[in-house]
């Protein structure tokens, strides 16, 4: 697949694997997003897949610039991250707050979840991280990263219900 609405795939061709497809891939009876979709993603059948979304930071409102500046902005990001039985390839999420200028002032990376952590089974785990967004922040890099850790050929990394959302002092923007 060479388009996924709503992100740039910069590597790799990423799939989205409906959960009723069976074979392996998960289903809705495996650990997982309590509230599914019909599909995840997947890493498709390159080593490293990766995925990306600029997004833009409000300008205005209760997690405007100004309330950014004062530290007055958390943001949450959550996945659920996961791979196939006892194979170690992977999905890492991470967002990446970005100044004006576009250079880094703060970096959050979730997964990847490894076989032990799914108790060497097919299963998506939630992996979240929170903390204030970093003054000076006018946008947010979200990377989604597959990769492949031995042979074959498919990419074997999952995640599904991405989330990243701002919360300022007077509720969630």
């Amino acid at each position: 697949m060479s388009a996924v609405h709503g992100w740039v795939v910069r590597e790799g061709a990423p799939a989205l694997v409906g959960y009723d497809v069976g074979n392996g891939y998960p289903t809705s009876a495996d650990p997982g997003p309590a509230h599914r979709g019909s599909r995840f993603f997947s890493g498709g059948n390159s080593p490293r897949t990766a995925l990306v979304q600029d997004v833009p930071l409000p300008v205005d409102g209760p997690a405007g610039r100004a309330a950014v500046d004062a530290g007055r902005v958390r943001y949450a990001v959550s996945g659920w991250l996961g791979g196939y039985a006892t194979q170690e390839d992977g999905a890492r999420l991470s967002v990446e707050f970005r100044d004006g200028r576009g250079t880094p002032v703060a970096l959050s990376v979730l997964g990847p979840v490894t076989a032990a952590e799914r108790g060497g089974r097919t299963a998506l785990v939630e992996r979240s991280a929170q903390a204030a967004v970093p003054p000076g922040a006018r946008s947010a890099r979200v990377l989604l990263v597959f990769t492949r850790s031995g042979s074959g050929v498919s990419n074997d990394g999952y995640a599904d219900a991405l989330s990243l959302t701002l919360t300022a002092s007077g509720g969630r923007a």
